[in-house]
């Protein structure tokens, strides 16, 4: 590449060789929260097509758990409360049936996939 430089008024014809630069890969990627609960990422417990578990459809903070184990619950009834990029999801019951087991509590990080309620049989 050919540069014309001035340098106290004299102008200078340059030849610069320019070396290609790798290009910077992505590395890991930290997602953070401004929630007053931490982030700490767990493990999936269970495939996202268990048939007698409600799964996380998204990554979140549990924000609120409105029910307990044993409790009746009719289809649409809000379960619990999750939090993602500052928006709160409401996680609703998809059938009429009885909590079997909670499998999450208030603060804890879930990602896509995770039991976060179990029906009783």
């Amino acid at each position: 590449m050919k540069l014309k430089v001035t340098v106290n008024g004299a102008v200078y014809d340059v030849d610069v060789e320019v070396e290609e630069e790798p290009r910077p890969t992505l590395g890991a990627v930290l997602v953070g929260s401004t929630s007053a609960y931490g982030v700490t990422p767990t493990a999936a417990k269970a495939p996202a097509g268990s048939s007698n578990a409600l799964t996380a459809t998204i990554a979140g903070t549990v924000v609120t758990v409105l029910v307990e184990d044993g409790q009746q619950v009719s289809s649409g009834d809000t379960l619990l409360v999750l939090e993602a990029m500052k928006m709160e999801t409401e996680i609703t019951a998809p059938r009429d049936g009885t909590i079997g087991h909670v499998a999450v509590s208030v603060g804890e990080a879930v990602q896509g996939g995770q039991v976060l309620i179990e029906w009783a049989e």
